[in-house]
């Protein structure tokens, strides 16, 4: 048996104190803001369960179990799913077939710390856009010694995550880009920067740098590279300053009133926007995350709840406008950590803060149709030990792009109901000792319910109104004893099987003292690499109160025995850690980019199975930078987009000791970047 992979930092998820400060507040370092005593996965549902969800789950297994194997890939394909997660039994390593899972048939990149994006053998790549590049007209050109509000604000932003890239009618070889820009690293952008007392001009700077980008990209011709086109009527930059509106049940409320809005219905500028969504209907979703690290003086228990200090910001905003100083303006805070939608087609448009779908550290929001048309959106909330939530609307889509159909469905995400989830292991609890050792039924898997907190102005939660919950989230999902998880970040629907995968990236403090211990969807103490759940909703309907779920993968080194591949032969994968932000291919595989990986080697992304003989199968097809991690991505037929976030954020690293020399090599500096990566051939990728 070879050697387990060695862990390359005891900082919590492999990532640097310098990330930590700039990106979440030194959360890790925090005391945990979940400290509610709801219970846990493994005493639930004898007692919360719903003798309905009870016998849906059954009917499910019933009727699956009478289909057969063949329902699996006939009509009755996602029903016929289903019963894989809510049934019972081991699943034997498996001989794969020789020509591997289409879409993955590359030569995976093994784990390594190169000072550039590695790619497979056979494919090229181009960096699309860096940080700084003018995007609108008028802007300068990047120029690191020279930098201003007014020129950031027309530049691609800093620390680009989440991507989308939407089609471009009439226009050839053209898309959309569209990115988040999560944080701003001060260290990393400004010569002599003093954090104790930063400048006006750097704040301003760097309220310019948060926010996402519209950029049109332009294809070359014969190759996939991607550039940006500068000045095109669609492209957009959105700050901290930018005006949002606020839409749904909670709108005006007196939680949302600022002495500079007392209507609770505007709020200027958007912060930390992680991962997002891409709708059917052609908007894009992005989720706030760390808000919380942007104001000063928290001063309440609710404060408290979402990660808000009671001392000064590590940026001092406050210093420079009042709204962050909770002292002043209390409410300025509960104005983020929203869903905002943006419709990237319309330039003048206002984009819009979704109360409907919940207040809390948001790492993504990506849309799935009911049977009759009716969204609903999966929803991760990126802290330790918090919760797995849906929203279902109560509207359906209209089809087309007429202006009537444009505009109802820039409505859909403000009516409906909001869910939070419980889930059930289905083992005895002495068999989830922490270790991650497999329970005897070879599986980690149980059943769950979705259990409702608010739709419309009318509440579910006893002791809360209806703002309440859609304000306090998090509140919401303590008082009805949602599951404790591992740092839920992205959540995606397959587009093949309707299953739903959740990323759980780690949970250094799950079974201290003092917290939860492990759980069968959650199984390992300590948990340092993180997990995917595969979550089935009953006969596959996303507007259901009930689903099944089982650990599609449990992640870090293969040799170690604490790790599971779907039941696929441990020693044909790729090893892997923190699993983050996740994607599809047209192929049905699932695409994972990692944030902090434990296991010696560079972040990256990484291919996996989801179906078939090579389920379980994964493979890595890049690594990114020094002190970087992956962010995107966008999987398309012929080309991988990925966004090269906080390159060279390395403790000790600073404009004038970089510790990274990507994009652009010795003597410039380092610049987070969107890289596309295609074929040399042209053909289709993992093919």
């Amino acid at each position: 048996m070879r050697n387990l992979l060695p862990l390359i930092s005891s900082h919590p998820g492999g990532r640097s104190a310098l990330t930590c400060r700039f990106r979440c507040g030194d959360a890790c370092f925090k005391e945990t803001p979940n400290t509610s005593d709801n219970e846990y996965a493994g005493d639930i549902i004898a007692r919360a369960v719903s003798r309905r969800s009870m016998m849906r789950a059954a009917a499910v297994v019933t009727v699956a179990a009478a289909a057969g194997t063949a329902a699996l890939t006939g009509p009755n394909a996602p029903q016929a799913e289903a019963v894989a997660l809510a049934g019972h039994g081991h699943e034997p390593p498996r001989k794969p077939a020789p020509s591997g899972a289409r879409g993955l048939r590359f030569s995976p990149v093994a784990p390594n710390k190169n000072d550039k994006v590695t790619i497979p053998d056979g494919y090229s790549q181009n960096v699309v856009i860096r940080w700084g590049e003018p995007i609108l007209r008028g802007a300068p050109a990047f120029n690191p010694d020279k930098q201003s509000a007014k020129a950031q604000a027309g530049q691609f932003g800093y620390n680009n995550d989440f991507l989308s890239l939407l089609p471009l009618r009439g226009e050839r070889g053209r898309q959309v880009l569209v990115a988040n820009h999560e944080y701003t690293d001060e260290i990393l952008m400004f010569r002599g920067y003093d954090p104790a007392n930063p400048t006006r001009e750097q704040v301003e700077i760097a309220w310019a740098a948060h926010g996402l980008s519209v950029v049109v990209v332009q294809e070359e011709h014969r190759t996939g590279k991607l550039g940006p086109v500068s000045r095109h009527p669609l492209n957009r930059r959105l700050t901290a300053t930018s005006e949002f509106r606020v839409t749904g049940p909670a709108a005006g409320s007196p939680l949302l009133r600022t002495s500079a809005d007392r209507t609770g219905r505007k709020v200027l500028g958007t912060l930390n926007n992680c991962a997002g969504g891409t709708t059917p209907w052609g908007t894009t979703l992005h989720g706030e995350e760390n808000f919380n690290q942007y104001f000063a003086n928290g001063n309440t228990d609710m404060h408290k709840r979402y990660g808000i200090g009671t001392g000064a910001t590590e940026r001092k905003w406050e210093r420079f406008d009042r709204r962050f100083d909770l002292a002043k303006e209390p409410n300025e805070a509960n104005r983020f950590g929203w869903v905002v939608e943006l419709d990237p087609y319309d330039p003048d448009s206002t984009p819009r803060k979704r109360t409907a779908l919940g207040r809390f550290k948001h790492e993504a929001a990506q849309p799935r149709l009911t049977s009759d048309g009716c969204p609903v959106v999966y929803m991760g909330d990126d802290e330790k030990f918090d919760y797995l939530y849906k929203f279902v609307s109560s509207k359906r889509m209209k089809k087309g792009t007429s202006r009537a159909a444009r505009e109802h469905n820039l409505t859909l995400l403000d009516e409906g109901t909001l869910y939070v989830a419980k889930l059930t292991g289905d083992s005895p609890a002495a068999e989830i000792d922490g270790t991650g050792k497999l329970p005897t039924d070879g599986e980690f898997d149980g059943s769950g319910v979705w259990i409702p907190l608010a739709t419309g102005t009318t509440s579910h939660v006893p002791g809360m109104t209806a703002d309440e919950v859609y304000v306090y989230t998090r509140l919401a999902g303590d008082k009805v004893g949602a599951t404790k998880m591992d740092r839920p970040e992205d959540v995606e629907p397959s587009p093949r099987t309707g299953r739903v995968y959740v990323a759980l990236t780690n949970n250094s403090d799950r079974g201290k003292e003092g917290k939860a211990g492990a759980d069968e969807a959650n199984p390992r103490n300590a948990n340092k690499h993180g997990q995917i759940l595969e979550l089935a909703e009953n006969w596959d309907d996303p507007a259901g109160d009930g689903f099944a779920w089982r650990l599609f993968l449990v992640a870090g080194d293969p040799n170690d025995p604490a790790t599971y591949f779907s039941g696929f032969p441990k020693e044909s994968v790729s090893p892997i850690s923190c699993p983050d932000n996740v994607a599809f291919d047209d192929h049905g595989n699932l695409w994972i980019s990692t944030d902090g990986n434990q296991l010696g080697s560079h972040d990256g992304l990484f291919g996996v199975a989801t179906h078939g003989d090579r389920r379980g199968e994964l493979k890595q097809f890049l690594t990114v930078p020094t002190g970087a991690e992956t962010c995107g991505p966008v999987i398309q037929d012929r080309r991988v987009l990925v966004a090269v976030q906080h390159p060279g954020e390395v403790d000790g690293a600073s404009v004038e000791k970089p510790a990274s020399i990507w994009p652009d090599g010795p003597g410039k500096i380092v610049r987070p970047s969107v890289v596309a990566v295609w074929r040399k051939d042209g053909r289709d990728i993992g093919v």
